[in-house]
C-alpha cells in the first residue's frame, strides 16, 4: 500500500541470513518493524509460525494482504516494537529496522518516514530492540537484525553482548545508496559519516544468539 516501506536490498540481505537458520518446521517466529511483511511470508514458507508487527496501521494491513495473497498463516498485530505481543517468546526474531541518519531528533509520528527515519545516530530502533530482544528470545534464540554500516555496527555488537547474547557480523555487502540516503548525501558528508567520493553504502546483518 502507498506509505509502506517496499523490500530492497537490506530486505533481501534479511531474508538469505533467515534461510541459513535453517529453521526447524514449526519454529516460532517474530518478524518485527514488518513493513510490507515480505520477511514474514518468508519465514512462513520455510515452515515457521509467524508473527508479525509494526506501528503503522497500513503496513499491518499489507502484511495481512499480502499472507493471503501468498497462502501463507502470518498473524500480524500494530504495536511499538515487542511491546505488542507482551508474555511471548521466540526461536528467532527477524528485524529490519528504521535505521536512516536524520539532520533532527525529532522521530515523525506518521506518514511514510517511520519506516526510516531513525535520529541523529541513526539509533533510535536499533538500540530499544538490543534491548529488548533478550527478554523474548528463548534459549539458543536468534537474532537477525540489519541496518546501514552508519549505524555503528560495533555499538550493535557491544549493546547486544552486554545483554548477554553472543553477536557478530554475519554479511556485509556495500549497495548503491537509495532515494533517502541521496536526499541527505549532502548532510551526511558534511558529519563525516560519508566520504565525498563514496557512492555506495555498506549494509550489515547482526546475528545474535541466546545461550
Amino acid at each position: 500500500m502507498p506509505g509502506v516501506y517496499a523490500p530492497q536490498s537490506d530486505s533481501l540481505l534479511l531474508a538469505e541470513a533467515l534461510r541459513r537458520e535453517g529453521l526447524r518446521p514449526g519454529a516460532e517466529v517474530l518478524d518485527v518493524c514488518t513493513g510490507s511483511g515480505a520477511l514474514a511470508v518468508y519465514a512462513a514458507r520455510l515452515g515457521a509460525r509467524v508473527a508479525a508487527v509494526d506501528i503503522s496501521r497500513r503496513a499491518v494491513l499489507t502484511t495481512r494482504l499480502n499472507a493471503l495473497v501468498a497462502r501463507q498463516r502470518v498473524t500480524a498485530r500494530r504495536g511499538d516494537l515487542m511491546a505488542a505481543l507482551p508474555g511471548r517468546s521466540f526461536d528467532a526474531v527477524i528485524c529490519n529496522p528504521p535505521y536512516v541518519p536524520a539532520p533532527t531528533a525529532e522521530l515523525p509520528r506518521r506518514g511514510a518516514a517511520r519506516a526510516w527515519e531513525a535520529g541523529h545516530d541513526g539509533r533510535a530502533f536499533v538500540d530499544r530492540v538490543c534491548d529488548a530482544v533478550p527478554s523474548v528470545l528463548r534459549p539458543r534464540g536468534v537474532l537477525l537484525m540489519v541496518h546501514s554500516g552508519l549505524c555503528d555496527p560495533a555499538e550493535t555488537l557491544s549493546r547486544l553482548s552486554r545483554a548477554g547474547l553472543h553477536a557478530v557480523v554475519s554479511d556485509r555487502v556495500r549497495v548503491p545508496f537509495g532515494p533517502v540516503m541521496r536526499e541527505r548525501l549532502g548532510w551526511l558528508r558534511e558529519r563525516g559519516l560519508v566520504d565525498p567520493e563514496d557512492d555506495k553504502e555498506e549494509l550489515v546483518t547482526i546475528r545474535a544468539e541466546k545461550f
